[in-house]
């Protein structure tokens, strides 16, 4: 229900406006309670001001193991919480083996307190000091050299060079958690964005940029696992062809990637249309290795439709990218 007050003038020079009592109450603001203001644009946030620096979070999970235990300390972590208390009448011996590698694999976590009922993750990290634009950057660099490296162990059939592309899987999901916790801070509190130094429709394109890298860490994982099930060597003549695939569709990545970097938006727009272009180009040099790939046995021409598919899909997501690098850079109303 929205709310209309009239702004008053008091001492001469000073404006005042009331807020209302219901919100008030519900957000423990009295006499004497200080409140917060962030301008955004020809908007401004009040929110009040907490005395307490980090947020707590209790789970039970009594019935939670292996990977729902996982996913549930996840979830936590990229809500917010800056302390996660995982209770339960008597954690057993695998429960504390799964939370201690989910906090492993989370940037910033700790193992604080353990005791028979009770397992304490605390965050380390000030929220202030991470950077949502380098956690971006980074996880563009590892999701692309995983799908050079994927398709390189493809070629070569080496499976040490395709095993190490699936560890790096990691690396790119650690970064996903940090880009998707920052993000929900901002839409949580003001004071987020504030720290961060950037408007929240910023971190939202970051997010949704860091998503579609996410998944071309996925297709180069993929591809990763389908090469170890391949023992004999692949026709040069596809390895070719699946190889300038991979070029056009690192190229459309790119040049998504670099328009929503670019602050110019003219520059940012003809970045973003080249990329959002050759995407179709794309497409169509891998329904021709498709064409080529009825020729062989159908198992095996199986597996290598998968690994095109891959390479296109990674192209598609790059197209995302410059997507919303264009909204970013249109005008704003």
């Amino acid at each position: 229900m929205v709310e209309t007050r009239k702004v008053q003038v008091t001492g001469g020079s000073t404006y005042t406006v009331s807020i209302p009592k219901d919100w008030a109450t519900e957000n423990g603001v009295s006499a004497g309670s200080e409140v917060e203001f962030y301008p955004e644009g020809d908007s401004l946030f009040l929110t009040p001001r907490s005395e307490e620096e980090r947020t707590e979070g209790t789970l039970d999970v009594t019935d939670l193991e292996g990977d729902e235990l996982t996913r549930a300390v996840m979830t936590m972590y990229v809500s917010g919480f800056d302390i996660i208390a995982l209770e339960s009448a008597r954690i057993t011996t695998d429960q504390r083996r799964t939370i201690r590698k989910a906090t492993q694999s989370l940037v910033g976590l700790e193992v604080l307190e353990e005791t028979r009922d009770r397992v304490v993750i605390r965050d380390l990290l000030d929220s202030s000091e991470l950077s949502i634009h380098n956690a971006v950057t980074r996880m563009r660099l590892i999701a692309l050299s995983m799908l050079e490296d994927a398709l390189a162990a493809l070629a070569d059939l080496d499976e040490d060079m395709a095993r190490d592309v699936i560890q790096r899987d990691e690396d790119v999901d650690r970064l996903w958690m940090v880009v998707s916790r920052i993000f929900r801070a901002t839409l949580r509190t003001p004071k987020a964005a504030e720290e961060l130094g950037l408007p929240r429709e910023m971190c939202f394109d970051y997010q949704s940029a860091a998503r579609q890298l996410e998944r071309i860490a996925d297709h180069a994982t993929k591809i990763a696992h389908l090469t170890l099930n391949i023992e004999r060597p692949i026709p040069d003549e596809l390895v070719e062809a699946i190889e300038a695939l991979h070029t056009d569709a690192a190229e459309v990545v790119n040049g998504g990637m670099d328009a929503l970097f670019e602050e110019d938006s003219s520059e940012a727009t003809r970045l973003a249309n080249d990329a959002r272009e050759a995407v179709q180009a794309i497409d169509e040099r891998a329904r021709k290795i498709d064409e080529y790939l009825r020729d062989l046995d159908p198992a095996r021409a199986q597996v290598l439709g998968l690994i095109v598919d891959s390479v296109s899909r990674s192209a598609d997501y790059g197209g995302n990218i410059a997507e919303t690098a264009l909204q970013k850079a249109a005008p704003t109303p």
